[in-house]
């Protein structure tokens, strides 16, 4: 099979492999498509706390499951899917509070097992979520990122009637917005670029005196973050869902505006397994919009030109596929 492999920080080759065979409790799944995200880009450029090389990268996949390990259930042959990248021991602390995603032993699709790039990729039979017959394979690639926006919505204890401000109109800043919307919160996105501010219907800057009663940077700049801080509301919380780099991680934070105006800080990575299937059903539904973020549709063999649309922000969501 055709694969995308990272062998070394700062590039990677479309390599030709043996394709993988699943392992007792796994399938393997022929791919539909897979995701293409800034994520990807950081692992490929600069890598990643969780990345282990060598890696086919790619955590956001649809397909088909066309073979099975030793002890698996029979009934997921043929099956369409969505593949939940994460694989959670079900034991540890964070696991038995219902953070599956910060489990002690997480293993994730793209990052510490290979992903979505390729022609083919096993993964545990428990990480599997079946698609529904009037679902697509290319709707159903948005679970991942959606589900990562629950997540953060989640930990946000966003209710209905709240007012929701979102940096950047990138596809998680987007979707973060219209899941908002579909929780009844009054979304706003900021964001300078006129080409995406247009699709999510944002704002260049809030309107002077706005308090958010949840902020979200959607973009890893200190800029983004330094003005959702100063614009919470009393009892606002700020939610740190996109990482900043290395050298700039480091904030400053007035804790006695923090104190008095009862303020919160929370982070938020990644996602659990109950997220994918609410996000699944969320797309489903129509109650969150995602067909018109496809801007891109490119072969595995272009990689590269993928890359450099997500590197320039000329492009919403790329979909790979084989």
């Amino acid at each position: 099979m055709k694969a995308a492999v990272i062998r070394q920080i700062g590039s990677f080759e479309i390599e030709n492999l043996p394709p993988p065979s699943p392992a007792p409790g796994e399938v393997r799944v022929k791919v539909a498509f897979a995701g293409l995200c800034r994520t990807d880009l950081k692992l490929i450029e600069v890598g990643h706390r969780d990345l282990v090389l060598p890696r086919i990268p790619a955590e956001e996949v649809s397909g088909t499951v066309d073979a099975l390990g030793d002890g698996t259930d029979l009934d997921w042959l043929g099956k369409r899917v969505y593949v939940y990248p994460g694989t959670s021991c079900g034991s540890c602390g964070p696991c038995r509070s219902g953070a599956g995603n910060l489990c002690e032993h997480m293993q994730i699709m793209g990052f510490h097992r290979d992903g979505g790039f390729a022609e083919y990729v096993t993964t545990p039979a428990a990480s599997l979520i079946e698609l529904a017959s009037d679902l697509d394979f290319e709707s159903a690639v948005f679970a991942e990122p959606l589900s990562c926006c629950l997540n953060a919505l989640e930990l946000a204890h966003l209710t209905a009637g709240e007012q929701l401000g979102v940096w950047g109109a990138g596809p998680a800043g987007t979707l973060l917005a219209r899941a908002g919307a579909a929780m009844g919160a009054t979304p706003i996105v900021i964001e300078p670029d006129p080409r995406r501010r247009l699709l999510a219907g944002g704002v260049q800057d809030l309107p002077p005196g706005m308090a958010l009663d949840v902020a979200i940077p959607a973009v890893g700049t200190p800029e983004a973050y330094h003005d959702a801080w100063l614009r919470l509301g009393p009892r606002g919380r700020l939610v740190i869902f996109s990482g900043l780099s290395r050298t700039s991680s480091c904030q400053s934070v007035d804790f006695n505006t923090l104190h008095y105006r009862e303020q919160t800080l929370v982070g938020a990575y990644g996602c659990s397994y109950r997220h994918g299937v609410a996000a699944l059903k969320l797309i489903r539904s129509g109650k969150v919009k995602v067909a018109d973020l496809i801007s891109h549709r490119i072969p595995l063999s272009r990689l590269a030109e993928g890359l450099d649309l997500v590197r320039r922000r000329t492009g919403m969501k790329i979909l790979i596929y084989p």
